[in-house]
């Protein structure tokens, strides 16, 4: 991915916002808002102010007027420069088409199971289960309802995509915790005593490791692959 002078991914939409027509920041919120982009974009209004400053200062948007309502403040409307308008072109196509490592929580949540016992990490997923079973059905519903109105899919592919990704999650958590509950997961066995000595005997995690048949009964062939510095 290239390096951006403003990374923002809010910068993106900022940009996208001031291609339809010259706005000022409360327009561009309202605007996301009403089209349900903050669902796919983190939108903090705050943020919002720093984000179009950063991009008037590279020249990608510039002040074009400022407009007063009434005896409310005024308020600066921007515009989007040449130089915005290849700017967003760029990032839309590497958006689109150059696939980026992304590193969710659930992924290092994953990383460090055997920090809590086998049974409090099935809870806990259920937990995320019964999380992710709600947003399923607030997304279907909300599609359901845009596609009664003959609202263009067009406009809410995102959020299409965000379906599909918690589908695949909840698929993938629950066979996950189908393995666990029945130590059908493989190295469940070790986890649940390795747990066990650290929990009610004190014993420290590095200290299972130096002396497997100590602990669990049986040599680990599999530990002796694993680097020294890596246990």
């Amino acid at each position: 991915m290239a390096k951006r002078k403003v990374a923002n991914p809010l910068a993106f939409a900022v940009l996208g916002s001031l291609s339809e027509r010259p706005m000022h920041p409360y327009e561009i919120s309202t605007m996301l808002k009403t089209r349900g982009k903050d669902m796919s974009i983190k939108l903090n209004y705050g943020s919002l102010y720093s984000v179009v400053a950063a991009l008037e200062k590279n020249g990608f948007i510039e002040a074009v007027e400022t407009v007063r309502d009434g005896n409310r403040p005024e308020k600066t409307v921007y515009a989007i420069t040449a130089a915005g308008r290849d700017e967003f072109a760029d990032w839309l196509a590497e958006l689109l088409g150059s696939p980026e490592r992304e590193y969710s929580q659930l992924e290092a949540g994953l990383a460090y199971l055997p920090a809590f016992s086998p049974d409090r990490v099935v809870e806990l997923l259920d937990q995320r289960i019964e999380a992710l079973t709600a947003e399923i059905e607030k997304l279907e519903t909300a599609h359901a309802e845009m596609a009664s109105h003959k609202f263009p899919r067009i406009f809410w592919v995102e959020s299409e995509f965000r379906l599909a990704l918690v589908k695949a999650e909840i698929t993938y958590t629950r066979q996950l915790v189908r393995a666990i509950r029945t130590d059908a997961l493989e190295g469940s066995a070790f986890w649940r005593k390795g747990f066990e000595a650290v929990e009610k005997y004190g014993i420290q995690p590095a200290d299972l490791f130096k002396d497997p048949v100590k602990y669990f009964g049986e040599e680990l062939p599999w530990l002796q692959e694993v680097p020294p510095d890596a246990r």
